[in-house]
This record gives C-alpha cells, structure tokens and sequence, in this order.
C-alpha cells in the first residue's frame, strides 16, 4: 500500500501533487538511515492518528533508549591515554539521550498512550543498533553512525507528522537539533583520532 493510501485511509483518491514515500522498511534504514514508520491533550482539534503517532513515539523511545546504553557502555569501557575526556563526551550524551526518552514518555502519555519499556522489544524497535566497538576509536565511530542514523530518522519522523500534531513536531525537532550536534561532537573526536583537524563551530 502506499504512503498516500495509508495516509487518506485507502479511499484511492489522488493527491493534487504527488509526495514522496516516507515509509521505508527495516533495511532499508539501516542501509540509508530510514525505517519503516506505520501505524490527557488529544482535542477534537487534533488531526493526527493518535494510534499512528504513539507507534511512532514508541519507536522514538527505543531508538533513544538504545542510544543511552551504548554511550553508557563506552563510558565505563572507554579506556587508554586520551579516554577521560572522550569518556566525558559519552556520559554527557547518555545523560542527554535519557532526558530524550523522558520527554518523549511524558508526550506519549498526554496522548493517552503507554511508553513501551520492554527490553525485549526495545532493538526491534530501535532505528540504531547496539554497536559495542572494542577500541575508542570505534566507540566513536559506531555512536556517530548511530547519530546520523537518527538524524535523518527524525527528519522523516517530522515529516511524518507535519502540521497535524505541532507539539509532538516540535519536540521530534528539538531533539533533532541536539542530535546533530552529538554528531558534530563525535565527527569532531574521530577527526581529532585520525590525525585531522577538526572543522570551526558555527
């Protein structure tokens, strides 16, 4: 079925301008950053489907989660010469990666719904996957992976959404600001590791 069915519910009538799809499967967005994405504050006013937007939010939740444990991994196993500061670089993501999650459960709940903590479902779910990686190095190449991942997850996400629910846009967009800068943060370590400089902060 397509993206524009899916959205007006199967009635088969064109759009004026035809969209882009924006409902990949699993390999695909673990080949190119995408993902499938199906299926207290809810007004009349509210256009979205709350059903399609708390799946969504749960995916969100364990891409999060996910991401909390990994850099909490390479905290503690982060080791060698220039480990402190990198070590510090990975608890204070985690501790922003947390805040993420928070968020996202308080808004699933103010459309009524459950955030989805089962350890069992969470890397199903989850849009990036636990990468260990056994030096610094690639610590800090699987946690930028992982950001660019999400990155561009979230910039459908958002799409996704579009005007039928602003607050959850919104918040979809504030954690997709504090994920680039992760990323500019970990592009910047690598840099460093590889002998380059790293590029001038805006």
């Amino acid at each position: 079925m397509s993206a524009v069915k899916t959205l007006s519910g199967g009635s088969g009538k064109k759009e004026a301008s035809p969209r882009r799809p924006f409902l990949s499967d699993v390999k695909e967005l673990r080949r190119r950053a995408r993902k499938e994405i199906e299926e207290g504050a809810v007004t009349p006013s509210y256009r979205a489907d709350v059903e399609k937007v708390t799946r969504l939010l749960n995916v969100a939740l364990a891409t999060e989660i996910v991401c909390v444990l990994r850099y909490k991994r390479h905290y503690f196993m982060a080791d060698g010469i220039h480990a402190e500061s990198v070590k510090q670089e990975f608890l204070e993501h985690a501790n922003e990666e947390q805040v993420h999650a928070d968020r996202i459960c308080e808004r699933i709940r103010q459309l009524g719904g459950e955030p989805d903590l089962n350890p069992s479902r969470l890397l199903s779910k989850s849009h990036t996957e636990y990468q260990e990686g056994g030096t610094l190095v690639e610590m800090i190449r699987e946690d930028l992976v992982a950001e660019r991942i999400a990155i561009e997850s979230y910039k459908e996400m958002i799409d996704f959404v579009g005007k039928d629910d602003s607050t959850t846009r919104r918040l979809f967009e504030w954690i997709l600001g504090e994920e680039e800068e992760h990323a500019d943060d970990m592009s910047d370590l690598l840099k460093s590791f590889n002998g380059e400089k790293p590029a001038p902060s805006a």
